[in-house]
């Protein structure tokens, strides 16, 4: 009878150890993992909101095994900081725009070539198909989580009005990236200016407009200090946004959280597409509350601007070819991938 309380006794010890490792390795696994979030939009913008978001959806679906601080309005990195930010992990995640590291990212730089956007979602879609078909390596140095992409591009201006491509001989224009080149070949000129500097540039004179999306009238108020916006939507242009997550970070989530989180980018990113384009609306609307014109132009004047642009794309091919790339490839995928969703 001692025996067998004995053998009962060493099960029952066994049994306690064997389940307080059991729950101690879960409950280690399942530790709460904290990153952190810079993005340069003001909290106020949808953009920026929808950042938010995603913070708390990834952990809500990760039911709290993945927190995210987040930090908007440049309070962490600059715009033009935060991919390095990611990189040297200044931050774990980072949210802003390829186009502020010229020639940096070739590839997914053609999707801001001035190729007739009309559509935000479209643009969105493009930058994601094309990340996904030649997966370039000037991503190695981060995890890309996703892309998203603002609606057409387009000249506004204060005080001049610009009805005609001759109009913009001497108007200095803040652009940045492609959008610059085309500033250029339209024959203004360019100042490359980040986006949270454009309303002070605008409004002290520095420059006389900006080339931007419709959004941007009332997401960063420029249309306060502008008064006319130019339809030319045969050679707009669109900005590649990028959200990225340090390479070391990501590799320390488990894997259920990893699967947890590329659906819910799938979800985001067009999510985001879509709200440039419902920004863009609002931004018509902003713009025109505020007593401005927005000016159109005919067939025959949009198929000039048109031919204005297309020496930069016929550029950027050889510049791709240049670095090693197929240049006539890209922009032919790209060309076409944007017509099958317009």
């Amino acid at each position: 009878m001692k025996k067998l309380t004995t053998i009962f006794t060493s099960l029952l010890i066994l049994f306690f150890i064997t389940g307080f490792f059991t729950t101690y390795s879960t409950a280690a696994s399942e530790k709460t993992l904290t990153f952190t979030y810079s993005n340069f939009f003001p909290p106020t913008h949808i953009q920026s909101q929808l950042a938010e978001q995603w913070c708390k959806e990834v952990e809500k679906k990760t039911n709290g095994q993945v927190k995210i601080q987040y930090y908007p309005g440049q309070t962490l990195t600059k715009a033009n900081q935060c991919y390095d930010g990611v990189v040297e992990g200044l931050s774990d995640i980072g949210f802003s725009v390829l186009a502020y590291s010229k020639g940096r990212f070739p590839v997914l730089g053609t999707v801001d070539l001035p190729l007739g956007y009309t559509s935000g979602i479209a643009a969105t879609k493009v930058a994601n198909e094309i990340y996904k078909k030649f997966q370039p390596k000037e991503f190695d140095d981060t995890k890309i989580l996703y892309f998203h992409a603002h609606g057409p591009g387009l000249i506004h201006t204060k005080k001049k009005p610009i009805k005609k491509l001759e109009d913009l001989k001497g108007v200095k224009l803040r652009a940045t990236g492609n959008s610059a080149a085309l500033v250029r070949a339209l024959g203004a000129t360019p100042v490359a200016t980040p986006m949270p500097e454009a309303y002070q540039s605008i409004q002290k004179g520095t420059v006389d407009g900006g080339m931007y999306p419709l959004e941007s009238n009332k997401g960063w108020k420029l249309g306060e200090v502008t008064d006319y916006s130019t339809a030319a939507f045969s050679c707009a242009y669109t900005t590649v946004f990028f959200v990225v997550m340090n390479k070391d970070k990501w590799n320390s989530l488990p894997d259920n959280a990893k699967k947890i989180i590329e659906e819910i980018n799938i979800e985001w990113a067009e999510k985001h597409g879509q709200a440039w384009d419902a920004s863009d609306v609002e931004g018509i609307k902003f713009f025109l509350n505020e007593g401005n014109q927005i000016i159109g132009i005919d067939k025959k004047e949009a198929e000039k601007w048109r031919k204005a642009a297309l020496p930069i794309i016929e550029a950027y091919q050889k510049e791709l070819a240049e670095k090693g790339f197929n240049g006539k490839e890209i922009i032919n995928f790209t060309q076409k991938t944007l017509k099958s969703l317009q």
